[in-house]
């Protein structure tokens, strides 16, 4: 308990999935929340661990839009005094469209909030740190941006680009005291994913989510959020640059008919 306690944490995408998990963490962790949505969805995530006693503001706005985000940086260092952990989540899917199919504006969309957003809260959140000396930035990319099979293209390229981001930046901020990493989620049950869950319920098939990797099962956000919790707290002072699967094993592996190896 209180591995967080007297940092301040700026989180987005906070009103459903890992972003509302961890933001219910953190708090419980002891951390001062900023907790950010395009949904107002978010004022009642906040409303819930004030009521549980913990200091937190909701801002609502788009996520990269940089007047909005030098805003919600403002907001954290004038409000709490300091600015310790930015957890840079908010993301969308663009769903599965096929490659033909697709448009200059499905690429302009899901870069737009997948990519410049996380890089604009980078920015911003880094600048105040590195004053501070010290510091922990993460952000969500995905097992997609490693590899084929888990996403559409354009998301796909944008957490790919998430990566080269956090190991570009962790590198840019060198002997600063300012950590960044990312998390790259497996199959997890969140607002962006629920078709994928609800489909395959409606089949019947249910229970072959997450059948491709070792556990067999795909995650529940509060999974993902205590990874991001550990990059966040000192526990995590020596990991930095690092893009941490956590994906059930799914990564570990080439493609394989299970039990025969050619």
């Amino acid at each position: 308990m209180n591995r967080l306690a007297g940092k301040t944490a700026i989180v987005t995408g906070a009103a459903s999935g890992i972003g509302k998990a961890a933001v219910e963490l953190f708090a419980s962790e002891g951390a001062r929340i900023v907790a950010v949505d395009v949904s107002p969805n978010v004022d009642a995530v906040v409303r819930g661990i004030v009521e549980r006693g913990s200091q937190a503001v909701a801002l609502t706005g788009d996520a990269a839009d940089p007047a909005f985000v030098g805003d919600v940086v403002d907001t954290a260092v004038k409000r709490f005094g300091t600015l310790d952990v930015a957890f840079a989540n908010a993301g969308i899917s663009g769903g599965l469209v096929p490659f033909f199919d697709l448009t200059l504006d499905d690429w302009q969309r899901i870069l737009r909030v997948n990519l410049l957003g996380t890089f604009l809260l980078v920015q911003s959140t880094a600048r105040v740190m590195v004053n501070q000396g010290r510091g922990s930035i993460i952000c969500t990319a995905s097992v997609a941006g490693l590899r084929f099979g888990a996403g559409g293209m354009p998301y796909s390229a944008s957490k790919a680009g998430v990566i080269s981001l956090v190991q570009t930046a962790a590198n840019q901020l060198t002997g600063t005291g300012v950590r960044v990493n990312a998390i790259c989620p497996g199959l997890t049950e969140t607002g962006m994913t629920q078709p994928v869950f609800d489909y395959a319920r409606a089949k019947g098939s249910g229970h072959k989510l997450g059948q491709l990797n070792p556990l067999k099962r795909a995650a529940v956000p509060s999974e993902i959020a205590h990874v991001a919790l550990f990059l966040a707290s000192d526990d995590a002072s020596y990991v930095d640059g690092q893009a941490i699967a956590v994906d059930g094993g799914l990564s570990s592996s080439h493609p394989v008919v299970p039990g025969k190896m050619a």
